[in-house]
């Protein structure tokens, strides 16, 4: 049975084969033109790489308050809430996804915190004492208020599956520090709405893909399965991956470009390593009880302590969701924020304030945000909808000026008003501080370049220090 040729094959017969050296000579250059000091680069596609400019930042913790939390009960105060509560102004009768009430204050009060003054909500008192070094954006907006494109958008760029996600376009564009450890790790306990398509590299090369970390429990021995090889030695397994590699990159000679059969050789390499340095960061039994009390007990405390045990060995990205689904959902009743936060105020202010005790800060830049805010109006009696014309994010480290509150909504919050940012805005900045051009790096997919930011973003120099 003869099975039909690739136009790899047809290439590599036609003309003894000149067809195919023409094509290996195009993609070479592609990928010289996109990656930034590509033609330097060590054979392993994770070796570091040199940025476009020199960075602020060497990695990135996103801690992802996936579901969507509220700005008016968090980082962007309203007094107008108070004023007006119960009513609903034309400039507040604005669409989103679901009919929505009249305008409803928070029941959460809010206090000015640090030499800044910025104001913080009760539920995020811990990290109100860090403020100093936050800058709150309280001008964000994103597309769609949905919650699978708000979640695609935000993680890579494109409301539309399946793009390659920020922490894989990182990992192409400046490799990892760290070649025993996945360049780009995610913890979540589950999976989010949309699933590992939050992580994916898509077209990039397979060994750009996000590491899943299931964090229910850290156990140093299973986080990450089948990991340790309990019946022959290191000496012996290197023996069998040299022949297995041998065999593999014979196989791929006769298929030059096959990406799942060169992503699979090169995560083959990845386990091997990761044996030496995998059930050590995850150990946290290595950390003082002092520094364990003060990421507190839980799941997400856990995770933040492990993210800086993980930067701090040279990953490039690390991603930490709140939890599975969409914790932050709540349209039921806004007071339920309270569980979430409590959840996750006191582990996000021990990590800031672990990476700045360790000179770490200086260059961790660190994002917190869901995909995008909540009605200053209610739905129902006292939950409130999803919000894509204004919401807040907020950064620390890695460049960014401390104790900044920048840019603003509207008199109720509902949408951006003043020094608007857009998602592509934040990608754009974000990849800026890590030394990275955002228009340069492209990587040439079905006869298009592709970019993080599309074809939009505008680097903010204001929030830059």
């Amino acid at each position: 049975m003869n099975l039909p040729l690739s136009r790899r094959q047809v290439l590599a017969r036609m003309g003894t084969g000149l067809g195919s050296l023409g094509l290996a000579a195009m993609l070479n250059d592609e990928q010289l033109r996109a990656a930034p000091s590509a033609a330097g680069a060590a054979v392993s596609p994770l070796a570091p790489k040199t940025p476009h400019f020199k960075p602020r930042a060497k990695r990135i913790i996103h801690v992802f308050m996936n579901g969507g939390p509220s700005q008016v009960d968090t980082f962007d105060p309203k007094p107008s809430l108070v004023k007006y509560n119960g009513q609903k102004p034309p400039t507040a009768d604005i669409k989103t996804e679901r009919r929505t009430g009249n305008l409803m204050q928070s029941p959460f009060s809010f206090k000015k915190y640090g030499q800044s003054g910025i104001e913080v909500s009760e539920l995020f008192k811990n990290v109100g004492e860090c403020i100093d070094d936050v800058c709150v954006i309280r001008s964000m907006h994103t597309n769609v208020p949905n919650h699978e494109p708000s979640l695609l958008m935000m993680t890579c760029g494109d409301q539309q599956p399946v793009r390659p996600s920020m922490g894989s376009w990182l990992l192409y564009g400046l490799g990892s520090e760290n070649q025993n450890l996945p360049g780009f790790v995610v913890m979540c306990p589950g999976k989010p709405v949309v699933g590992p398509q939050l992580w994916s590299n898509s077209f990039l090369p397979g060994i750009y893909q996000g590491t899943h970390i299931n964090n229910r429990k850290f156990d140093p021995k299973t986080v990450i399965p089948h990991l340790s090889n309990t019946n022959l030695s290191m000496a012996s397994q290197r023996e069998q991956m040299d022949l297995l590699k041998s065999i593999n990159q014979a196989h791929l000679a006769k298929r030059p470009g096959d990406a799942a059969l060169e992503a699979r050789i090169q995560s083959m390499e990845m386990a091997f390593r990761m044996q030496f340095e995998a059930a050590d960061v995850f150990d946290l039994t290595k950390e003082t009880q002092v520094t364990r009390d003060m990421y507190g007990n839980g799941q997400f405390g856990e995770s933040c302590l492990v993210a800086r045990r993980l930067v701090e060995r040279g990953v490039r990205m690390v991603q930490i969701y709140t939890g599975d689904g969409q914790p932050w959902d709540d349209h039921g009743d806004i007071k339920d924020h309270a569980t979430k936060a409590k959840q996750v105020d006191q582990p996000i202010a021990a990590l800031l304030k672990d990476l700045k005790q360790r000179g770490l800060l200086e260059d961790t830049l660190v994002l917190w945000g869901g995909e995008f805010g909540r009605t200053p109006t209610s739905e129902g009696a006292k939950g409130r909808d999803h919000n894509s014309h204004g919401f807040s994010v907020w950064l620390a480290g890695g460049g960014v000026k401390g104790g900044l509150a920048y840019g603003k909504s509207d008199e109720f919050g509902f949408a951006a008003a003043e020094n608007k940012m857009h998602v592509h805005d934040l990608h754009a900045t974000m990849l800026h501080l890590m030394g990275l051009d955002h228009e340069k790096l492209t990587y040439r997919y079905s006869g298009r370049d592709f970019r993080l930011t599309d074809v939009e973003g505008v680097v903010n120099k204001d929030i830059i220090r």
